[in-house]
């Protein structure tokens, strides 16, 4: 039976001073676990991996590992060149995570039977379990249902993140029932639930995550009004966390608990001072 259920935090990388702060990490981590989360994922499209060198992102997740103890802990694997994301599989072949959150190569845009055969040779390589991240806002390009249905064959393909927006992929997966699928977009998470998902890796359960866990036992043991006034009193802080760039709002709101400094590395820039009021407002609802 595969793990990947319930609500799941791509956790941010706090920064102090520019340097990473593990201190602040680990916070984090502690309070994700105490809210009842199934589970984290670290270096995520939340979590920056892309600004962090690689002794940076070894020490991250070697934090996170640290202090999730008997929590599962997913981690973001992504590249273009497959010699390289296979080097970093071998390594975290000899690291106890739970599995790999594995995208499609970013600006390449492979043919679909390109992506097959790159999610394939990765599984083959790797000894975790792997969940699939259907991304096409970053990547350029969307895994087609056809080649869902083919990966999902698999033996170490177990889930999927969706982001495809596509309610009939979406759909067409949980009826397959091979695949365990998460919403990666957090608006949809009621609906994914509802139709049969199995949980979410959800960036706006950074804030208030004990809501987001009481949703989804909500909605798991059937009972919807009070699972859909959940999400409804949720989705004005889904919608600000979600208005720029990510993880700049996440990041916003939670240097307005003081949780973490409000730092991000350029590229990406925090969020606007109109944006940020607005979370400071929403975080105290």
């Amino acid at each position: 039976m595969s793990i990947f259920s319930g609500i799941w935090v791509p956790v941010v990388t706090p920064f102090a001073d520019g340097a990473v702060d593990h201190a602040a990490l680990r916070s984090l981590v502690r309070l994700y676990a105490e809210a009842g989360v199934a589970g984290l994922v670290a270096l995520g499209t939340t979590g920056e991996p892309a600004a962090l060198e690689a002794a940076e992102q070894d020490a991250v997740l070697a934090t996170i590992l640290a202090e999730a103890g008997a929590l599962p802990v997913l981690v973001g694997v992504s590249g273009n060149h497959v010699a390289s994301v296979q080097a970093r599989i071998a390594e975290l072949n000899e690291i106890p995570v739970a599995g790999l959150l594995i995208s499609a190569p970013y600006y390449i845009r492979p043919s679909q039977a390109g992506l097959i055969e790159y999610f394939t040779t990765l599984a083959d390589f790797s000894r975790k379990p792997v969940v699939l991240y259907d991304i096409p806002y970053r990547t350029g390009v969307r895994l087609e249902l056809e080649t869902l249905l083919t990966l999902a064959a698999h033996p170490r393909i177990q889930a999927v993140k969706d982001c495809s927006g596509a309610l009939d992929t979406t759909l067409a997966l949980i009826l397959d029932g091979r695949l365990q699928v998460l919403a990666g977009d957090d608006i949809n998470l009621y609906n994914t639930l509802c139709m049969g998902g199995t949980g979410a890796i959800a960036a706006s359960a950074h804030v208030h995550p004990e809501r987001f866990v009481s949703l989804y036992c909500a909605l798991r043991e059937g009972r919807l009004d009070e699972g859909r006034r959940i999400f409804h009193t949720l989705v004005p802080l889904i919608q600000a966390l979600c208005a720029e760039p990510n993880p700049g709002p996440v990041k916003a709101a939670l240097a307005a608990q003081g949780m973490i400094g409000n730092e991000l590395r350029a590229p990406m820039t925090r969020a606007s001072g109109v944006l940020s009021e607005r979370l400071r407002h929403l975080i105290t609802a």
